[in-house]
């Protein structure tokens, strides 16, 4: 049919449709771990905000501002979709901050080993995903 109705608009190239039997992206082990280690992180911080404190609304209001702040600063920042362009540095440089400030939250609990062994797999962990971003 070569007379069909034509949009108004001019749409440009219209890209094929996606196939649903096309198989998806595989997600590594890598990837999870990176998962576990941003969710971990911001499960210390809202566990030091919460044992910090010894009267409870400044506790709560820690344990929820924290993780809160470290979220958003990694979104604005460092995720893949962020508002504002980042250079490589200063990608290094947020993401470092916010794993020593989970690091720091265990030693300040009186957790040092918990503390060491999650910057360690941090660190480990943010240098595959830099190499695998810049490659």
């Amino acid at each position: 049919m070569t007379n069909a109705p034509q949009s108004p608009v001019d749409w440009g190239e219209v890209p094929p449709p996606t196939d649903p039997a096309a198989p998806r992206r595989r997600v590594s082990a890598w990837t999870v771990l990176r998962a576990v280690v941003c969710a971990f992180g911001l499960f210390s911080l809202a566990f030091w905000g919460y044992w910090s404190w010894i009267l409870p609304w400044p506790g709560y209001l820690f344990a929820v501002g924290a993780p809160l702040f470290a979220a958003v600063v990694w979104f604005l920042f460092r995720s893949p979709r962020s508002p504002i362009e980042t250079d490589v540095v200063g990608k290094v440089v947020v993401e470092t901050a916010l794993v020593i400030a989970a690091g720091a939250a265990w030693l300040s609990i009186g957790r040092p080993v918990v503390g060491l062994v999650f910057v360690l797999v941090a660190a480990l962990s943010g240098v595959v995903a830099f190499r695998r971003e810049t490659a």
